[in-house]
């Protein structure tokens, strides 16, 4: 996974404006949730990922498919950071007509990676 962009607030700005596609989008949170696909074995390892995320999902889930996978990923959120796509690149949210599964979904992504950002010190706040 050494193709994927790095983890800056202009990637998370990609995210919001769809100038990334769905995988590279999956595969960066996937990424810092600690999955790890092992080339050898063709197989996903979760060593990394945080143990209430290894027993639900084993393996990485699709998060623009998965309501209950978005869903977790939204609580994992701490409430400090829950503003950050706001306060940090001014995201207003979506109008009525742009309100699908698959935008707020991505947008879901961006508001962790960001958070992600923020409690190891990436990003200023």
């Amino acid at each position: 996974m050494s193709d994927l962009p790095p983890l800056t607030t202009e990637t998370v700005q990609g995210i919001v404006d769809e100038r990334l596609d769905d995988d590279t989008v999956h595969r960066l949170v996937w990424h810092y949730l600690g999955y790890r696909f092992d080339e050898t074995t063709q197989a996903w390892n979760n060593d990394l990922v945080e143990p209430v995320w290894q027993e639900k999902y084993p393996e990485p889930p699709l998060f623009i498919e998965s309501r209950p996978a978005t869903v977790q990923l939204t609580r994992s959120i701490p409430k400090p950071n829950k503003q950050l796509l706001k306060e940090k690149l001014g995201f207003q949210g979506y109008t009525i007509d742009q309100l699908v599964p698959r935008l707020t979904r991505r947008a879901t992504m961006a508001g962790w990676l960001l958070s992600y950002m923020a409690q190891n010190n990436l990003l200023d706040v």
